[in-house]
């Protein structure tokens, strides 16, 4: 449209020129000629755009399964477009993962629960075993203790004395008398010091089993203090850590064979079909979100750039709606060119103000930025 602009300016002054030189007469005075004052706008051509638009591809090869939507379809973040064929075991691995995932989460406040109710038990069985070894008469065992032992050790002297006697007629027959009597003697010198060790142990044991009960029960309470402190934490960080990758490398690999919408909005356009071979190279559908538009210039020169900034109100007629003029605001100013016929270009993005149900998007408009405010 700028260049259309230009071309009639041109033509027009060439006429002047020819006019100007069929009626002229050699005795009138030339008139001066006025200056056209300096424009204080640019005008731009730009196209228009969603204010999110993109085209999805899958990241595999295979057969188009399933297509679940069709253009004009709203659809929101994350629902599933288009499948394909080997995308079955991909959803599967996803779905265990995921429940792996949630299980952890889930299970969170009803394993602390039990956490906290195992560590209120073992407080009350450390207490018991507590107040019973606090009740236990120690130094009345021990005594008793030390009072076996030296029994004990009289018992054993007893018993080498009976084995001695035992030994001088051990040889003699087994029916005489004086053997008989050595034997009897040195069989009851062995059960009395049998009875006596015996007896120390039983008394050893009322000691050593409250004490090892009460050790057990420290132990015991100790751990499950440990256990329920670290709940509070959350999950085991290794185990969340680990589902959550899990989870994650199982949602890229269907992400090859699935298509999922990036952001709420409208399909535009659907470019497969069921039972179709696609790859990488295939567009399948193009989203956008039409709740807004943008414009970005294709034509505004170095020359015309410097006089633009961020923020500047732009006027915005559509070509093929010329009774239609919108508002907008310059949002972006490139920092990068491009290059055109010998021009340097520089990318305006404007983001329009208002909208109108006969907008479409790569429709062409005329950008009107007054650079004389």
């Amino acid at each position: 449209m700028k260049k259309n602009i230009l071309l009639l300016v041109s033509l027009f002054a060439v006429l002047a020129v020819l006019l100007g030189a069929c009626g002229a007469q050699p005795t009138a005075a030339p008139e001066a000629v006025e200056e056209t004052p300096a424009s204080d706008e640019v005008v731009a051509e730009g196209r228009l755009e969603p204010v999110r638009g993109t085209n999805l591809t899958f990241q595999a090869r295979g057969v188009v399964e399933e297509v679940l939507v069709k253009a004009g379809d709203a659809v929101s973040e994350g629902d599933v477009l288009v499948r394909l064929a080997n995308a079955g075991a991909a959803e599967a691995q996803v779905l265990q993962a995921q429940n792996a995932y949630d299980l952890l989460l889930r299970n969170e406040s009803g394993d602390r629960a039990k956490l906290w109710n195992a560590y209120m038990q073992a407080q009350i069985v450390r207490a018991e075993a507590e107040k019973e070894w606090e009740n236990l008469d120690v130094d009345a065992i021990e005594d008793r203790i030390e009072e076996l032992e030296g029994d004990i050790e009289d018992l054993k002297e007893e018993l080498q004395d009976a084995q001695d006697e035992f030994d001088k007629y051990k040889n003699l027959d087994e029916e005489n008398s004086r053997r008989k009597t050595a034997e009897d003697d040195l069989e009851a010198a062995q059960e009395d010091l049998n009875d006596k060790v015996r007896e120390l142990e039983e008394e050893i044991r009322k000691r050593d089993e409250v004490k090892a009960a009460y050790d057990a029960a420290l132990a015991a309470e100790a751990e499950a203090k440990y256990q329920y402190e670290i709940s509070l934490d959350g999950p085991n960080a290794d185990q969340l850590a680990l589902a959550k990758a899990n989870l994650d490398a199982a949602k890229d690999a269907l992400a090859n064979y699935v298509i999922t919408a990036p952001f709420s909005g409208v399909v535009a356009d659907v470019n497969v079909k069921v039972g179709e071979q696609v790859g990488t190279e295939t567009r399948a559908v193009s989203l956008a979100d039409f709740s807004g538009w943008i414009v970005e210039t294709t034509d505004v020169t170095e020359l015309e750039v410097v006089k633009l900034s961020v923020g500047q109100s732009v006027t915005i007629i559509p070509d093929a709606l010329p009774d239609l003029e919108l508002t907008g605001v310059v949002t972006e100013i490139s920092s990068v060119f491009t290059q055109s016929s010998g021009d340097i270009l520089y990318t305006v993005r404007i983001r329009v103000e208002g909208s109108d149900p006969r907008l479409k998007w790569g429709m062409t408009v005329e950008t009107i930025f007054r650079t004389g405010e």
